[in-house]
């Protein structure tokens, strides 16, 4: 599994609004993840460049099944 992806952020500009700044979470990462819709998550900034994104609920890891040989 990749392990590192680039990604541009998204700015939307809108008249008489600050703009809104857009990252998205590449499929196969949010698949590794099983990230849901509408889960609640949080930006700690370590750094200028490092940002650590925390699930505030992460469901409990599911079991995986062992490949028949």
């Amino acid at each position: 599994m990749q392990a590192e992806y680039v990604l541009k952020i998204q700015v939307i500009k809108s008249k008489k609004q600050p703009p809104r700044f857009y990252v998205n979470i590449p499929l196969p990462l949010a698949a590794a993840l099983d990230l849901q819709g509408q889960e609640h998550v949080q930006w700690q900034l370590l750094g200028r460049s490092d940002l650590r994104l925390l699930r505030l609920e992460a469901p409990a890891a599911k079991p995986r099944r062992k490949k028949s040989t």
